[in-house]
């Protein structure tokens, strides 16, 4: 019988749905220098205000924790579901090609605009949930709160913020990521390192190298700088290189030294699997060189032993390991600077349960050291998990299948969530699958059919956790 309502409900607020998002996609709340009452700058603070207004004129009881986040709760009763989205979003970004980030435009059964997919969307397909309970006055015997953020993006100290004044609900879920259910994200370690090293002149040498700016992205270039050998031997090694590792190489000679340059293929540290790797492209290259035996040189051989080309899973690091829910560690070499006597770079594994600072950081620090190389410590998250078999994501999974008439299960991710740190917390929606809503990039949009049908999966999951 509720759902009737409920359907019925959420269908006719179709239009005031999509005009308070378009509201709040207007805003541009990228994460800004701080101003005064304004932790994460002018923008974010504007939207917080904005979807406060909303909630208030939908009868919540709202709250403003000093522009970290706002919150609105459905009653006064004992609260049992936390929902957290968030109002920042990403650099807008200059190749849009249907409407501009922040003038959102509805096309073709999409609502376009920077922020609709990514939470602006989400976090309104919840406080269209919240008002159903409310105006249909559904029977609750436990109440929600929807909690909205504004630094996600760069962080999530709103909700450590947040945390450290309120505490955590006995079920909380982020409309942040996708359906049906993300019960699981991997830990995470992305140390820095570095070491220093006796410049010598002996050749052949080389002079330097640069790859990567970001540690969670598979470098898709890198460059060097080789002095003391032809520059035909150097092309063919990258022939041969080439066509084992699907990158190209360009070679460029400068005065008595040639230049070499890798082009590999960009990719999420996640899922280092689907990139191309150029550093290690080009470290595969230099180690199959006979170059001066030399400290450096000796660490760039060290370095290219520990991450070979094609080792995304932290083997030759000696922290692979694989468990049956989680998956497998995966390890991307992304960011590394070499010349002038010094060396330093990054990595970035994504790791499974089981993983420990015992067996992780330290096994990886130990044979960095061995190298001359000093590794950044205490940097490994833990892997997050909420069981699969726990009535709260049986529960979600259950609002999930009985809206798309699919089966549900609880999926694992390398990437982290707004709720990675919330001991009983889920990722439930907005996404779904083979649907790429162009997500942190141009043309982000958000269809307006699961639009509305998010709206009602969380509105049935309410009525089921808190009846």
């Amino acid at each position: 019988m509720y759902r009737e309502k409920i359907d019925a409900y959420i269908d006719s607020k179709r239009d005031e749905m999509l005009e308070d998002l378009m509201t709040l996609v207007r805003i541009d709340s990228q994460r800004r220098e701080p101003k005064e009452g304004m932790p994460f700058g002018e923008g974010p603070a504007l939207a917080l205000k904005a979807v406060r207004e909303m909630m208030d004129r939908y009868g919540l009881e709202t709250k403003n924790y000093e522009n970290y986040v706002v919150t609105g709760d459905l009653s006064r009763l004992p609260k049992q579901l936390d929902i957290l989205a968030h109002l920042d979003v990403v650099p807008a970004g200059d190749e849009w090609t249907v409407t501009k980030p922040f003038e959102p435009k509805i096309c073709q059964g999409r609502i376009y605009g920077r922020g609709t997919s990514d939470d602006k969307g989400p976090a309104i397909a919840a406080l269209y949930a919240l008002r159903a309970m409310r105006e249909l006055n559904l029977p609750l015997k436990k109440s929600v709160r929807l909690i909205l953020g504004s630094d996600e993006e760069c962080g999530s100290s709103d909700l450590e913020y947040y945390y450290s004044r309120e505490k955590e609900a006995p079920y909380t879920f982020t409309p942040d990521a996708d359906f049906p259910v993300i019960n699981i994200e991997k830990g995470r370690m992305a140390p820095g390192f570095s070491g220093e090293y006796e410049e010598e002149d002996r050749l052949p040498k080389v002079v330097w190298l640069k790859s990567g700016d970001k540690v969670n992205v598979v470098p898709q270039k890198a460059e060097c700088l080789v002095r003391g050998l032809p520059l035909d031997l150097l092309e063919k090694k990258g022939q041969e290189i080439a066509k084992a590792a699907g990158v190209s190489f360009s070679f460029t000679e400068e005065a008595d030294a040639v230049l070499i340059s890798v082009r590999g293929k960009a990719a999420h540290a996640s899922t280092p699997e689907e990139g191309k790797n150029a550093l290690t492209a080009l470290l595969k290259l230099l180690a199959g060189l006979d170059l001066a035996d030399c400290q450096g040189h000796r660490m760039l051989r060290g370095l290219e032993e520990l991450f070979p080309w094609g080792d995304t899973q932290g083997i030759k690091l000696g922290i692979y390991r694989e468990e049956e829910t989680s998956g497998k560690v995966t390890v991307c070499f992304s960011v590394l600077s070499y010349g002038n006597g010094k060396l330093s770079g990054e990595f970035d594994c994504r790791l499974p349960i089981g993983c420990t600072r015992e067996n992780t950081e330290e096994v990886a620090s130990e044979r960095l050291e061995k190298l001359g190389i000093s590794m950044e410590r205490n940097c490994l998250k833990a892997p997050h998990c909420v069981p699969g078999d726990s009535e709260f994501v049986r529960t979600l999974l259950g609002s999930y299948e009985r809206y798309t008439g699919i089966q549900g299960k609880p999926l694992a991710i390398g990437g982290g969530t707004y709720v990675h740190e919330l001991e009983r917390g889920v990722a439930f929606g907005c996404g779904m699958e083979g649907v790429d809503n162009h997500m942190h990039g141009d043309d982000e949009f958000m269809e307006i059919d699961t639009l509305l049908m998010s709206a009602k999966i969380f509105a049935d999951a309410i009525v089921k956790l808190c009846s």
